[in-house]
């Protein structure tokens, strides 16, 4: 079986959960931008959560199906159409051989994620079908899907038409949302003023939002305690000896414009981190459209934890609804 590439969207890329255990050299951990919407797509058409699937960004892609398949589209409000006839959301739905799958107009969200019963096989790449574009890594050749490319499709049996997602369990992003963070260790650079005014501005998101990292603006601007910047650090008080940089890291360069740090960013760098916006709050950020008003929300270490274990309920209550 194969999918056929009519047309590829604005950005339509492979991805899977992503290929933990390379960051420290320099392999970041790619995967979906919403990780959650992935693993709901893919339990709904009877796959493994860590099958690889489609993501794509603001435009939906234009694909013809070889063979039936089993299909489900989750994460943003972008509805899926059949042969031009609307399909439901968090719904798996039958396609037919020689059906063309298209999307509407996006509504909400940011990007979908298209699960499709076998899987997109194509090679793994160091223990992932995940696209990390800027390596050439993973995916369909390294890349963003193009007109004309055939996706292979693993052998599945078609499991059952119909199941669906219950509105409580999609988790979607509120407006303005509001995105916690658990302050780092160059915290204590910032002035009290700055340290409140952080979290006390309304942001936005800037156009410049990837899967590398999301910008926001609107913010004022961050002001750095007097002190003499360290051999290796530059002359801006925003810039520090160079670090690691955490998964949802927020790096503030010239202390104007945070921005957090996802899915394909960089390992390390010297520009200051105000903290790291907690794992439960991640996915959200992948559905977040440019001009999106936003605010930081400073949490505790136990508040944390208390988030990824309510994150991780939330993961036992999709599957055991969808098992």
């Amino acid at each position: 079986m194969a999918i056929k590439v009519l047309h590829p969207g604005l950005s339509t890329s492979v991805q899977d959960l992503g290929r933990p255990g390379y960051f420290h050299l320099g392999i970041p951990i790619g995967g979906a931008m919403d990780r959650y919407a992935m693993r709901a797509a893919n339990l709904l058409v009877g796959n493994d959560e860590g099958a690889a699937g489609l993501e794509a960004v603001f435009m939906g892609p234009k694909l013809e199906f070889t063979e039936d398949a089993l299909v489900s589209v989750t994460g943003a409000d972008m509805p899926a159409k059949v042969d031009g006839v609307a399909q439901p959301g968090w719904t798996a739905f039958r396609i037919k051989a020689g059906q063309v799958l298209s999307f509407d107009f996006l509504k909400s969200g940011a990007r979908i994620l298209i699960a499709v019963s076998g899987g997109i096989d194509v090679p793994e790449a160091l223990g992932s079908r995940s696209t990390y574009p800027i390596g050439a890594l993973g995916g369909f050749k390294g890349r963003a899907l193009a007109a004309g490319d055939e996706l292979p499709v693993g052998k599945a049996d078609l499991a059952e038409e119909g199941k669906t997602v219950a509105e409580e369990l999609r988790r979607r992003p509120e407006t303005p949302v509001e995105l916690r963070v658990l302050p780092g260790l160059y915290w204590d650079r910032l002035t009290d003023a700055a340290k409140a005014s952080f979290f006390a501005d309304e942001w936005k998101v800037a156009p410049e939002a990837d899967r590398m990292g999301y910008r926001f603006r609107g913010g004022r601007r961050l002001e750095f305690l007097d002190r003499k910047q360290p051999f290796g650090a530059g002359s801006d008080p925003s810039n520090i000896v160079d670090s690691c940089y955490p998964y949802g890291s927020i790096q503030v360069p010239g202390g104007t414009e945070p921005i957090i740090l996802h899915r394909d960013a960089v390992s390390g760098g010297g520009y200051f981190m105000v903290g790291t916006v907690i794992s439960a709050d991640m996915d959200l950020i992948g559905q977040l459209q440019p001009h999106t008003p936003a605010r930081f929300v400073e949490v505790t270490m136990d508040e944390a934890l208390k988030a990824r274990a309510d994150r991780a309920a939330l993961l036992d209550r999709l599957r055991q609804s969808l098992s």
